[in-house]
């Protein structure tokens, strides 16, 4: 399985910190956020990664990982994605490193505090299709902003973006686990109406095949990523965790 770290974006919704670097580079407690995505899928037995990444502050992730060794990577690729065209546009990038390999895609600014190696054993015993990871997410306002499940019998039947009334009580994390039919989904994506090629759009296409499958990951989630105060709360909880 090859691992692909999604870090492009402009971030815009962490302005002004991000008007002079990547949102992935800010700092979470005493390291850069793209190290705790890449400690994630190490730790997980993950090893050959591909960081995606755009904008004008590209060559910085270089500078931070080099070949990816210190960090425990056994092969490190990079990617660059000229316009902010979407997550789905993203991994479209990382079709020939993956190579028709299994692929798990992780955002980089989602912080997880269960280590993500069970739900990889999970989807290595599936037979085919995708995998995401769900996290609970109990404030109905909060889930107003995140893709949220409809549930039924156990099985995800439907993934509603920024739903006004919220289907489920559980948010899609930042983490999709794919087979090697992804790349034929890819390229019949539309954009959708701000522009991009959405991965919603692309996990409700398993969904439809009757080939999605999930976990609910347990302990803390955080995308720092959705706002400021989003943000300085993973921080609040790496800090924590680190004393």
């Amino acid at each position: 399985m090859k691992g692909v770290i999604l870090a492009g974006g402009s971030g815009t919704r962490l302005h002004p910190l991000t008007r002079i670097t990547n949102k992935h580079l800010l700092p979470i407690y005493d390291r850069p956020m793209v190290t705790y995505a890449i400690e994630a899928l190490v730790g997980a037995g993950v090893t050959e990664l591909m960081v995606v990444t755009g904008g004008t502050h590209a060559g910085e992730f270089f500078r931070l990982l080099g070949n990816g060794h210190e960090y425990g990577i056994d092969r490190l690729f990079y990617a660059y994605q000229e316009e902010a065209g979407g997550i789905a546009e993203a991994l479209g990038l990382a079709e020939r490193f993956v190579d028709r390999d299994r692929v798990l895609v992780l955002l980089a600014d989602n912080i997880f505090e269960a280590s993500l190696q069970p739900p990889i054993e999970n989807f290595r015993a599936q037979e085919r299709g995708a995998r995401i990871l769900l996290s609970q997410v109990e404030e109905a306002e909060h889930l107003r902003h995140l893709g949220v499940p409809v549930l039924e019998e156990g099985r995800v039947t439907r993934i509603v973006e920024k739903p006004e009334d919220p289907p489920s009580s559980y948010a899609v994390t930042g983490v999709y686990l794919y087979d090697d039919q992804v790349w034929g989904v890819l390229p019949t994506l539309r954009p959708s109406g701000r522009g991009e090629l959405e991965i919603t759009d692309v996990n409700n296409w398993y969904v439809d095949q009757g080939l999605m499958e999930y976990d609910v990951i347990e302990g803390f989630w955080g995308d720092a990523g959705e706002s400021i105060d989003a943000y300085y709360e993973v921080n609040d909880f790496v800090r924590g965790r680190r004393r």
